[in-house]
């Protein structure tokens, strides 16, 4: 009788939730950082519009869960896959941090010069008929960068964003072209 009566007793208690001192307090992960485009998906092929065979504008894009501080953004599209470097196609700075969509063929900041020596985008352009990788990466800064001037390029502005990153977001498109014909120049 005796066991029977801990038994109940005890199934009787953990019945009941305990105080709260005694649970872990379960905390939601802050959303995560994110950069995407209604234009194509993560890892997928990048539209040839956006390329610099067709309209050569920038695709639209949508940053989602700025993280908290941020003070300024910077975008870049680069494409580690060049054979000579990393080329640089795009690198805008300054982006207000209300920033929420750019629409395509739009300047969402202070753009600086690109690896091809322009101010503005150059889209996915490449010379063989391999697939190439292009990032575009959005960093969150905790600051302006006022101390970046016209005509900066990506070393300066890297430079200028050490130890102001509070979160960076990436996404991933891919382009593949069809050998360029031959009376076809490639820019």
């Amino acid at each position: 009788m005796m066991m029977f009566f801990i038994l109940s007793f005890t199934a009787f208690f953990l019945s009941f939730p305990g105080p709260a001192f005694c649970s872990p307090e379960k905390k939601t992960p802050p959303a995560l950082f994110t950069l995407t485009s209604s234009a194509f998906n993560d890892g997928t092929a990048i539209p040839g519009t956006y390329s610099c065979k067709e309209a050569d504008i920038n695709p639209p894009l949508a940053f989602h869960n700025i993280p908290a501080g941020t003070r300024s953004m910077v975008l870049t599209l680069r494409e580690p896959d060049n054979p000579i470097t990393p080329w640089t196609h795009w690198l805008v700075y300054n982006i207000r941090p209300g920033t929420r969509t750019v629409e395509a063929n739009s300047i969402p900041g202070t753009q600086a010069l690109n690896d091809f020596g322009n101010f503005y985008y150059g889209g996915p352009c490449v010379f063989d008929a391999k697939e190439h990788h292009f990032v575009f990466t959005l960093y969150a800064l905790n600051s302006y960068l006022d101390d970046v001037n016209e005509g900066a390029t990506m070393d300066i502005v890297e430079k200028a964003m050490q130890g102001r990153i509070v979160g960076k977001a990436q996404l991933i498109g891919t382009y593949q072209n069809q050998l360029w014909e031959k009376d076809e120049a490639p820019l």
